[in-house]
């Protein structure tokens, strides 16, 4: 079958690795022939990997456009907030689309590309892989034939994992709303569109809460440093000690990631300089580190959703009643119990997947991603047309966190196409 081409932009981002590496372990499917990334050391390892010749290497996404249509398919895998601009001129110059999620960091403009997506004649998926893991993909099945009778209430949460959330959201390019939008939308954008997909509906009302957050200086120990490596008199007792953090693996959290160079002298190098080595109550952090949500579907659902940093591991659980049964699951663990009311029955059901991040779905959706553009054609589980209702479900989280309302979704978004051109 014809290989694919595809050029990336972005090459430092996780998805990025991820996608990258599906080119490298099924050969035949996708060649990256041109990247753009602004980091020299992340752009010239991407062009080693993938053989990718100076003349198609570039340091920002203007210069590659510039080149005009260079492949079949663009991935655009930078930060969110360099998610607008990228994905309008991958659609002028008709390229199939991957979009990193969220479609971008802010309301407005979320709701203009989601809307040019759905006149877009061309593939144009958004990253949204947790419809593409068995798991869910299972549980919706389960629930299209009826098993539990008919879904009334779902109770979702998504543990972050105190490793993760430190990494990322404190330490990381996600930790200030300014840069990365708010930690709803970050984490969680693809967690209100599974259930979209499992209710079958769409949310018409929401409202949500938040804790205040831990990590600031009010909370830092008597005498901490600014960074981990200073001298820190708590490196035996503090669980963020960064030297002692990322050299022990743990769940769901690469510890090498904070480098390129992987070999201890490397890692603590960069934990000497770089973000990941500073103290977690001195950083310039903004985002939440909790945050639940009460939702209302249009077919009468009702859905509890719980984001939160404070888990051991990075997990996800889900519970789903219903007028005969319940389904209770764990993502990490790919398996759930469906329970039937009538018979006192308990079915364990497992899902097989494959050795991948995101419990299978990034290597799903990038061989579904594929499979469109050999045929040309639009489809695949998450089209960014259809991703609109689960950014505006984020917005209006936050919206209602910081308002302390509830928020009426239909307006809400009609609110936001109002101000798209202004």
């Amino acid at each position: 079958m014809k290989k694919v081409t595809a050029v990336l932009i972005g090459a430092g981002d996780r998805g990025a690795n991820a996608y990258a590496s599906y080119a490298i372990n099924n050969p035949g499917t996708i060649q990256f022939v041109a990247v753009a990334e602004k980091n020299d050391e992340k752009r010239k390892h991407f062009q080693k990997v993938h053989h990718i010749p100076d003349e198609m290497a570039f340091s920002n996404w203007d210069d590659l456009f510039a080149k005009g249509k260079l492949a079949d398919a663009i991935l655009i895998c930078t930060n969110e907030n360099y998610h607008y601009e990228p994905a309008k001129k991958a659609m002028e110059q008709g390229y199939h689309i991957l979009l990193e999620k969220p479609i971008t960091q802010e309301p407005v403009t979320s709701v203009e590309i989601g809307d040019m997506a759905a006149s877009y004649d061309k593939v144009f998926m958004l990253c949204y892989v947790l419809r593409y893991t068995p798991f869910f993909a299972e549980i919706k099945r389960v629930l299209d034939e009826g098993t539990i009778g008919e879904l009334k209430t779902i109770v979702h949460c998504e543990n972050t994992g105190i490793a993760h959330f430190s990494h990322s959201y404190v330490r990381g390019m996600f930790s200030k709303e300014e840069n990365a939008g708010p930690m709803i939308l970050s984490k969680c954008c693809h967690d209100m569109d599974i259930l979209n997909w499992l209710t079958g509906s769409r949310c018409v009302r929401l409202s949500s809460y938040s804790t205040p957050t831990y990590f600031n200086a009010e909370n830092a120990p008597e005498d901490a440093p600014l960074r981990c490596t200073d001298g820190c008199p708590y490196s035996d007792s503090c669980y963020f000690y960064a030297p002692k953090m990322y050299s022990v693996p743990r769940s769901g959290f690469n510890v090498d990631m904070i480098s390129l160079d992987t070999s201890p002298e490397g890692k603590m190098k960069a934990l000497e300089n770089g973000p990941f080595g500073r103290c977690v109550y001195h950083c310039d952090n903004d985002v939440v580190d909790t945050q639940v949500i009460n939702m209302k579907y249009e077919n009468g659902v009702t859905v509890a959703f719980s984001m939160t940093a404070y888990s051991e591991e990075c997990y996800r659980t889900i519970r789903l009643t219903g007028t005969r049964g319940e389904i209770e699951g764990n993502l990490e663990k790919s398996e759930f119990v469906v329970k039937d009311f009538a018979t006192g029955r308990h079915d364990t059901i497992r899902v097989s997947t494959v050795l991948d991040r995101h419990s299978g779905g990034d290597y799903f959706i990038m061989t579904d991603f594929i499979k469109l553009v050999r045929e040309g054609r639009e489809g695949g589980r998450t089209s960014t047309k259809g991703a609109v209702d689960s950014h505006v479900m984020c917005f209006a989280a936050e919206k209602s966190r910081k308002e302390g309302q509830e928020i009426d979704l239909e307006e809400y978004k009609e609110e936001l196409r109002s101000e798209v051109g202004k």
